[in-house]
């Protein structure tokens, strides 16, 4: 009986390994794709940096003249190699969409007050350079150069019809799913491909309600889908929470993740679930997107999911030369 119960074990076992074995996996030949967080933007410290803490008077010295979210920013961003760029956006009082990250206006801006709470016909006339300072208010090196520069969510796709982008909705109010939805209807977008998104989980069950096509997801999503492929990825089961969405792979625990790599990357991708890279190396709150090109060497060279990046003129090139087609 012991016998037949040990065979029964080790065939079990080789069973579960042959199931998850990367080197068994399909070689899929695909570059990473490259998700650039803000476009090219002004890098912070982040130090003990809080949730609603104004990060453009934490800023470094100016390394280059881009501000987040504007179309010099994503133009730049795509010529550094980005495939997709990650956008925030607020419906304002006129029925646009305005792409800007703040949820106040003070911060970055000389206006004042909630950004959702004004016309774009006003946004328009703010400068969104105003707030930034290097060296505590002694001097303000984008000061008067971001006039008129917070775009549409319509005037970013069209500048960029054959671009993709990630959209964040900032609120977690299930209605704003409406309201971006009947947007977007309305103009006839997104110009390229289903609508990608992201938000809180009560605005995306509604978005995925609306456009049962669109890309997306949340934390809560993101959550879900890892713990329970955690507890059965083993048998080669993808859960529902991980399909035509995101999954997170941070660098600390991959080890945990079946079939990791190729096998792992290989369901998710056939899942429509996008796999994607983040840095887990206590840099302030949570997990961060990849900064350095040194956080990217514990990436396989054929490695074929997505990277959130928050220097995409520093990491776009470099993946170019690091990461292979896997031909």
């Amino acid at each position: 009986m012991r016998k037949y119960l040990l065979l029964g074990i080790v065939a079990f076992t080789i069973a579960i390994y042959l199931t998850n074995a990367s080197w068994l996996a399909e070689k899929r030949a695909r570059e990473p794709t490259l998700i650039s967080h803000r476009g090219v933007y002004q890098n912070f410290d982040r130090t003990n940096l809080g949730r609603d803490d104004c990060t453009a008077i934490r800023v470094f010295e100016p390394e280059h003249e881009y501000l987040e979210n504007t179309i010099a920013s994503m133009q730049a961003a795509f010529d550094a190699g980005a495939d997709i760029v990650e956008i925030d956006v607020h419906p304002t009082t006129d029925g646009e969409f305005a792409v800007f990250h703040d949820w106040t206006l003070d911060c970055r801006t000389e206006g004042k007050g909630i950004t959702r709470d004004h016309p774009m016909q006003y946004l328009k006339t703010l400068d969104i350079g105003y707030g930034y300072t290097p060296d505590g208010g002694k001097s303000y090196p984008f000061r008067g150069k971001g006039m008129g520069l917070m775009p549409t969510l319509e005037e970013v796709y069209r500048q960029f019809p054959d671009k993709r982008f990630l959209v964040n909705i900032k609120s977690n109010r299930p209605q704003e799913a409406v309201l971006l939805d009947q947007y977007l209807k309305k103009r006839h977008l997104p110009p390229r491909g289903p609508l990608m998104v992201y938000g809180g989980e009560k605005v995306m069950e509604k978005i995925r309600e609306l456009r049962p096509d669109a890309w997306g997801f949340s934390r809560e999503s993101v959550r879900q889908c890892t713990y329970r492929y955690l507890m059965l990825g083993w048998t080669g089961y993808v859960p529902a929470a991980c399909r035509k969405g995101a999954v997170v792979a941070p660098n600390t625990w991959q080890w945990a993740l079946w079939g990791w790599p190729n096998r792992f990357m290989q369901r998710m991708e056939d899942a429509g679930g996008l796999v994607m890279e983040l840095d887990f190396a206590g840099r302030g709150r949570g997990m961060h997107g990849i900064y350095k090109t040194e956080e990217l060497e514990f990436l396989p060279a054929d490695y074929t999911g997505a990277l959130w990046v928050e220097k995409i003129e520093v990491i776009g090139p470099y993946a170019k030369t690091k990461f292979t087609s896997g031909e």
